[in-house]
């Protein structure tokens, strides 16, 4: 009686236990397929949008081809462009309104060849458009071709402006026409999506004047913050939201496109239901199998104690004894030989686990070093070599500090579909190396073979990736060894490899072939780099100064300081050798401040005064992010009793972009203290324009690859001339760099640059040679007109 209360007792728990174990697994189940429902519609929804907006931008640039069509057909109408040059008002303002009123255009103006306001056409009500005209008129002049939107009277309207020639430019007739409720409208016909226009009130505040939601929608919208990505509304309903901006100058606007995530969810609610019926009958089928079969569960399983110890003892070969049983104890027999199956499953994933990368799916490092050894013990195939490829992602610990280690994660994962494709034959392999690092196992004819392949990665990768609305450009510098060609063994050719992508970084190339005198450099590399803090303090570094000429009339004399490391072994060291890695270690800024005292010290003569010197001294990087260098300087400058003024301090573009806030800040503190700051290498690094207006420089240097460039009659010309007006208008000098002959420097001169700079000049000499070469044949260029 006690044995059968207990056997019941004992069926009762394996019913319930098993139970509670399926009833979890379904709920579990039911939770997944219901998130990822929802997450795929939002994915859905997302993709949806992405057509959305390029539908809306296709309908703006659709309506500004019909207005600038619109236009020139008004500029060539030859009445018109006589009564423009007749100064027919009354037949130029008829004309306007008609045309106008034709092609559905809220605004018709004529303006003369200095962008002045002749005669103008507007609907009723337009109180703002003088103000509007004024800012939209100047950016469509600087791009022609193009159309803008400002906001006139709290609505976004396009304009476009054409030439009007006759045959020279007499004036330019400029259209608009609002974008308003039709061209919502029409949207939602297109694609069923929901747009609502905001403008912004120049408050902080926004209304919208044009929208396609419902009233209740449309409410929240206007209660919710200027930022959105979705609405809830009070019924349940979200709906996502996607900005595009509409305003290039004036007030901000923007267009909202929307759609319900409800609508596309609503067709998996009834699937949703179905599931969970179906869940809810399996539950009790399983009830009721598990109760029956339980009941039959006896006790003689001494027979499989042999088989547990097996399995205690990690043997998952041998099957397990009385499957073929039909009885209780069969089908626990089966049970434990399906868990020993499992169980050699899940270490057979271990070890895959143990070989592969978890993030991407690619095989690790170990794997990978593996699969070089198993390939260099193979038999190659006749006229084939090994080729290792490593690459390395360029900046992308940049991407892991601004957009976070989750997005580098998805990054990675994106680059692993990318490299796969690039393993076309037999035995290739794609691996992830270690962080950004990824390798690639190719079998090749020759080193062009895998260059080829290179090329097609670097191809692959010209395409920006993206995530939601964050677009990254990537880039990588790739290394390629060969066996037997650069090593003999597995570890060795993986070395090499790595050496040539290094390399490959350094030099800023996309691909780099190893080549055995990249150990050497790295080898004499680290011993400069030794011997730089020596060369300091023994006084090995020499101060350089290369003139600079006013090509304009003007008084002082200006020069740029430079550094070169006379080595008692050496010789004298280029900086292009030792400068990048003290840049790179932080030691660039001993060099800096020794550079300054030395101008410094220079300056502090009688003959430097007499002449008015003024002198270059380039800050780098790290200097900028020094909080203490104005400081520094200023200490330098009372020991030498020298004003900050005879100081012009270089900067690169890129040194600004690295931190900006906190180099404008430095700069702000430089230019309080009396230093004249100037850019370098303008046009090749990546500032905009907004950074420059903000900073307190005075000088631009064109960078030497465009004043060389003028040489060979292609577009440079323009650029350098550009950059000029464009400094000019800013209030700010221009010193071309790489004049080599008279004919470039007449150029500039004619382009009324400032200051040129170049071998024709002089070539770098030493401090102490600068007063002389001024005295002598240099000042036949100080005093040039």
């Amino acid at each position: 009686m006690k044995l059968r209360n207990l056997r019941h007792s004992l069926v009762a728990r394996l019913i319930g236990i098993s139970l509670l174990l399926l009833l979890a697994v379904q709920l579990a189940g039911f939770a997944v397929v219901r998130a990822s429902i929802e997450r795929n519609a939002r994915v859905q929804i997302t993709r949806e949008l992405d057509t959305d907006e390029r539908v809306w931008r296709r309908l703006l640039e659709q309506k500004a081809e019909r207005l600038r069509q619109g236009s020139a057909l008004l500029a060539a109408d030859y009445g018109f462009r006589s009564a423009v040059s007749s100064d027919d008002v009354a037949t130029i303002e008829s004309a306007l309104a008609n045309h106008g009123a034709r092609i559905g255009a809220a605004v018709t103006a004529l303006l003369d060849t200095q962008l002045a306001l002749r005669v103008v056409s507007s609907q009723a009500g337009m109180g703002q458009l003088p103000a509007a005209l004024a800012q939209v008129v100047p950016a469509l002049a600087a791009e022609p071709a193009g159309s803008q939107i400002t906001v006139i009277d709290g609505l976004p309207h396009q304009f476009v402006m054409v030439p009007l020639r006759a045959p020279l430019v007499i004036g330019w007739v400029l259209m608009g026409f609002p974008v308003g409720q039709p061209l919502a409208d029409e949207m939602r016909q297109l694609l069923s999506a929901d747009v609502a226009l905001r403008v912004g009130d120049g408050r902080g505040g926004f209304s919208v004047p044009v929208s396609t939601l419902g009233p209740q929608a449309l409410a929240q919208l206007r209660s919710s913050a200027a930022a959105v990505n979705e609405l809830e509304l009070e019924g349940g309903d979200t709906l996502l939201v996607r900005a595009s901006p509409l305003s290039q100058v004036g007030v901000p606007s923007e267009a909202l496109l929307l759609r319900s995530v409800d609508a596309v969810l609503a067709p998996y609610r009834q699937l949703q239901w179905l599931l969970a019926v179906i869940t809810a009958a399996g539950v009790l089928l399983f009830a009721l199998g598990s109760s029956a079969m339980a009941r039959r569960v006896t006790t003689p399983l001494r027979s499989l104690l042999g088989a547990t110890r097996r399995l205690s003892r990690g043997d998952y070969s041998v099957p397990m004894e009385h499957t073929a049983r039909s009885d209780e104890v069969g089908d626990l027999a089966r049970s434990f030989d399906h868990m020993r199956i499992d169980i050699s499953h899940q270490q057979a994933e271990i070890r895959d686990l143990a070989y592969r990368d978890r993030l991407t799916g690619l095989p690790n490092r170990e794997r990978f070093r593996g699969a070089v050894l198993d390939a260099l013990r193979a038999d190659a195939l006749p006229g084939h070599c090994l080729a290792v490829l490593m690459l390395d992602l360029d900046r992308f610990k940049h991407v892991n500090d601004v957009l976070g280690y989750a997005f580098g994660d998805r990054l990675l994962q994106a680059v692993a579909s990318r490299l796969q494709p690039m393993a076309g034959t037999s035995g290739d392999m794609v691996a992830r190396h270690g962080g950004n690092e990824f390798a690639l196992l190719l079998h090749v004819t020759d080193a062009q073979a895998a260059l080829r392949v290179a090329e097609r990665i670097a191809g692959a990768f010209e395409t920006p990736i993206q995530f939601d609305d964050q677009t990254v450009d990537l880039s990588a510098s790739m290394g390629i060894a060969l066996w037997p060609e650069h090593a003999q063994d597995a570890d060795m050719l993986l070395n090499r490899a790595e050496i040539a992508m290094y390399g490959a970084k350094k030099r800023l190339s996309v691909v780099l072939l190893y080549d055995p005198a990249l150990d050497s450099s790295s080898a004499q590399t680290l011993s400069l780099l030794g011997d730089l803090r020596r060369a300091l303090e023994h006084g090995e570094l020499r101060l350089y100064l290369q003139p600079k000429v006013a090509l304009q009339a003007g008084d002082g004399v200006a020069a740029e300081a430079l550094l070169r490391w006379q080595h008692p072994q050496r010789g004298l060291v280029p900086p292009m050798e030792f400068i990048p890695f003290a840049e790179q270690t932080g030691f660039v800024r001993h060099l800096t401040l020794w550079v300054f005292e030395q101008v410094a010290a220079l300056l502090g003569q009688s003959g430097a005064r007499e002449m008015v010197l003024r002198v270059s001294v380039n800050l780098s990087t790290r200097d900028l992010l020094d909080p203490d260098l104005s400081l520094r300087l200023g200490a330098i400058l009372a020991r030498y009793a020298v004003d900050a003024g005879s100081f012009c301090l270089e900067i690169t573009e890129s040194a600004i972009m690295d931190d900006p806030q906190r180099a404008e800040a430095m700069l702000n503190r430089l230019a309080q203290q009396g230093f004249k700051l100037s850019i370098d290498d303008f046009g090749t690094g990546y500032s905009s324009l907004a950074y420059l207006k903000r900073l307190p420089v005075n000088e631009l240097k064109i960078d030497k690859s465009f004043v060389l460039g003028m040489q060979s009659g292609g577009g440079d010309a323009q650029i350098v001339r550009s950059t000029i007006d464009l400094a000019h208008n800013l209030g700010l000098t221009v010193v071309a760099e790489g004049v080599e002959d008279a004919a470039l420097m007449e150029r500039l001169r004619a382009m009324a640059c400032d200051e040129a700079q170049g071998y024709h000049i002089s070539r770098p000499m030493p401090a102490d040679q600068f007063f002389g070469w001024h005295a002598g044949p240099g000042a036949a260029f100080v005093a040039a007109p």
